[in-house]
Formats: structure tokens, sequence, C-alpha cells
């Protein structure tokens, strides 16, 4: 059904198709009887798939990616798709409007995007009334949910701590993990946050928050795939000296490497091209023992053995966004019954045996 449908979504503007969908999933959500259609068509129940990460139960490892749902509009249509988690933003403490249109870029021969949204979201108070008007209606999700925060732009970096715990301090309640994104390309200044004394002092304030509040909740890093490897053992002793729960590992690329089209728009690159370089660095982190905390693994995973790839090289989860737009509804369904396969296959028992077994 897709691959007819996908034709005519590729010939419109990816920004204006994008919210129509989000459109539909968000009424889903508000629907019991179209969640449970989403759920009958797209969904693996199967206890074979969960996997335990910092203190969390994921139904499977296959979750979404921030990006898609910026304002948590669709929330409870992600596990109906057959989600093991979704990571919704990236939120800022201040709304704003994003970068000037377009900012949405289809690749099509290289199976990839370019986007430079800019954080384009309506603010953490607004976004915290939502998940709390949604916790109210309908209890707890049936996933874990993850929120994606990122620097508001009018603020200077030397007031990026606090504003990254206004955020905190808004959506705490409604998280059951957090994101600092201190790498997405398309803030001027944002990947500054991943060097040395800034970088500190950040992590530094967000585990000073997180260690006051009531209820202890996993805080991870996102970090960029352009980061040399001596940046990314420089963010490592601080990962080893501060609160961090985990790393997501990696954000778009700024790099055009290897590409069939012939681009000229900025912006942070998705897709099969990121996929290299995603498990070359997740390798660097898990390999070589250079990090202890889980990492989850996103860029460039399309199939079943793109998932395989990323649990054997030591990722504890993965997460999807550009596949999910060129694969359709279906794909974690297909990668789910793929992983069953496999086990099937070699004997074992659940996914979580596949953690870090090359």
């Amino acid at each position: 059904m897709y691959s007819l449908v996908k034709p005519l979504l590729f010939r419109q503007d990816p920004e204006a198709v994008h919210d129509r969908v989000m459109g539909w999933l968000a009424w889903s959500g508000q629907h019991p009887a179209a969640l449970k259609l989403i759920s009958a068509l797209c969904a693996v129940q199967d206890p074979r798939l969960q996997v335990e990460c910092f203190g969390l139960k994921f139904p499977n490892p296959i979750g979404l990616a921030a990006g898609l749902d910026k304002n948590a509009r669709a929330v409870p249509s992600w596990g109906a798709l057959g989600f093991g988690f979704a990571e919704v933003g990236s939120v800022t403490a201040l709304p704003q409007p994003g970068n000037d249109k377009p900012r949405l870029f289809r690749l099509p021969r290289d199976q990839a995007l370019i986007n430079r949204m800019g954080f384009n979201n309506e603010g953490a108070e607004a976004v915290a009334r939502r998940l709390a008007e949604l916790r109210r209606r309908y209890g707890a999700l049936p996933v874990p949910l993850g929120i994606n925060l990122g620097k508001s732009k009018a603020r200077p970096l030397e007031q990026a701590p606090q504003d990254y715990l206004e955020s905190l301090g808004w959506l705490w309640p409604y998280g059951d993990y957090f994101v600092i994104n201190v790498s997405s390309p398309n803030t001027p200044g944002l990947r500054a946050l991943q060097e040395g004394e800034r970088l500190e002092e950040l992590l530094a304030a967000v585990g000073g928050f997180a260690k006051a509040q009531p209820q202890a909740k996993p805080v991870l890093l996102k970090i960029a795939p352009d980061l040399s490897w001596a940046q990314i053992d420089g963010i490592l002793e601080l990962v080893d000296r501060y609160p961090v729960a985990g790393l997501i590992a990696t954000n778009t690329t700024t790099g055009r490497e290897g590409l069939k089209s012939l681009v000229s728009e900025s912006g942070g690159l998705s897709g099969r091209p990121l996929a290299a370089r995603a498990l070359e660095v997740l390798k660097y982190l898990t390999q070589e023992l250079k990090v202890r905390i889980p990492v989850i693994s996103v860029g460039g995973i399309f199939t079943a053995e793109d998932v395989l790839e990323r649990l054997r090289a030591g990722a504890s989860l993965v997460q999807l966004y550009t596949g999910f737009i060129y694969e359709g509804p279906l794909l974690p369904r297909r990668l789910n019954r793929g992983l069953l396969a496999y086990l099937e296959r070699q004997g074992l028992e659940r996914v979580q045996d596949l953690i870090g077994k090359r």
C-alpha cells in the first residue's frame, strides 16, 4: 500500500506532507478505535523483543527518533505503530518558529533527507500542558516516552544551562527519560556546547537538577557524527564524571560525502549516507569499552539486518527517522519480525542476548 502512495506523497512539499501526517496521527491518538486498528496492523507483541535499559523496560528495541513529533502531538500513536519507545522534540524553553522555509528536502536517490528546521516548536510550557492533559485523559503510556531538549535560539550560549533547566522544570513529570541535544547543526553555535568547559557546565547543572528531583529519571546526551575521536574522548571523560545515563549516537551530519544527488542545501543530512559513520561511532564507543553506559544508535537504519548490526556492535536500542519516511508505517513491524526470525534461527531466547554479541 505504501509503495503505491509514496510517489504521490513525494511529489508534494516534504514539510506540508509531514504536517498532514502528523495531523492524522494526532487525531488517531485521540480515538481508541483508531489506535486499536493501527496496532492490529503494525504492532508486534512478543516478550522476546523486550529490552531493559537505564532502568526502563522497552517492549522492543525499535524507537522513534526526535524530530518527527516535535510538539508531542501524536504520542499515543507511536506505540500503536509498533515502536518500542518514542522520543519527542526537540523542545526548547522558549517557543520558536524555526528557520525560514523551505527547510526540509528529500534526496530519493540516496534515501536521505536534509533538514534545517531549527528546533521549530511550541515551547516547553505548551508541550508540558499537552502531556499533562494526555496523562489526565488516558493515563500511563504503553511505551516509554523520551523528551529531547534543545537550546532556545534567542538565548546566548552563556545562558544555555539555565535554558535547559527551564525546559526540564516544565517537562520533568512527563518524560520517562530526557535527552540533552547539543549536536544539531541547525541552531547557530549549538555544537559548541559539546566542547570542554561549556559541556561540563551544562552537565553539572543538569545533573544537579536531576539529583534534586523526588523521582530519579535517566538523562542522556546526544552527540554529533562529525566529532573527531579526540573530541569524543573528551566528551566521554565528562560523561564518566557526571550522572549521564546513556548516549545517543548520532545526530545528523553536515558532511555530503558520497551522495548521488547534487545538492547545495545546508542543514543536517540523515538516512542511508549516515549509516556507515553512525556505525563507526557506535563501535568506537562500545568495542574499546570507552563507554560503560548504554548507547542508542541512530542513523541510516532501514532493515532488520541494520538493526542486528547495531545491536551486535553494542547498541542497547536503535531509533528511526528517515527510514520511516522512506519505508512507511509498517517498518517497525518488519524490523521486529526480522529480529524474531533471527532469534529463532540462532536458537536465542531474547533480543537482549544479542547486544554486544559480535
